[in-house]
């Protein structure tokens, strides 16, 4: 298996991906029929502008992704020190390898080593999910609050967590960069 930065020809297998993990109950927060392709070409192009966007190839197949891990700047300059928006997703077929774990210590490493101007990453994980809580715990995500009835299910409504990770290797220097400025 292959990680590497992703590029708009993922596009394709993205969709793929994001169908298959959306046809899992509990996957994604998105249903399948909501992954389009104006959504995927929107992240992909927000992450590649000013994110990180990394995925996993199957080494049988380099055409098809089995793990996918971004997240992007608001957008706006009071922000610009923060990643948020964060997805993270494993084709189900090659969950409980480890394989969510590693992509997201590759994620970290890479703002920590790259992007000292990073000084915090978000985001938000429905409370019923035990495992990416314990997950995003272990890789020093701290919970910051809860969005009371935010999450809809099929069985009702669930509050989200909001988690957050500061990067220790953040260098506030006064300024703050600006969208596309590296």
């Amino acid at each position: 298996m292959h990680f590497r930065n992703a590029t708009n020809d993922d596009i394709p297998a993205l969709i793929r991906l994001y169908r298959d993990v959306a046809e899992k109950s509990g996957g994604i927060a998105r249903k399948k029929d909501e992954v389009t392709e104006e959504y995927v070409s929107a992240f992909v192009t927000r992450s590649l502008a000013d994110g990180i966007i990394i995925v996993l190839e199957n080494d049988e197949n380099p055409e098809e992704l089995i793990a996918e891990i971004h997240a992007y700047r608001p957008g706006i300059w009071s922000f610009n020190h923060i990643l948020s928006e964060l997805t993270i997703l494993v084709d189900p077929r090659f969950q409980g390898k480890n394989l969510g774990r590693t992509i997201f210590t590759i994620f970290l490493d890479e703002v920590v080593n790259n992007h000292p101007d990073i000084g915090r990453v978000e985001l938000l994980t429905g409370e019923s999910n035990a495992r990416a809580l314990h997950l995003y715990q272990s890789l020093g995500f701290l919970i910051e609050g809860r969005f009371e009835m935010r999450y809809r299910t099929e069985k009702g409504f669930v509050a989200d967590i909001q988690l957050y990770w500061q990067n220790p290797a953040f260098e506030f220097d006064g300024s703050i960069p600006r969208l596309g400025s590296r």
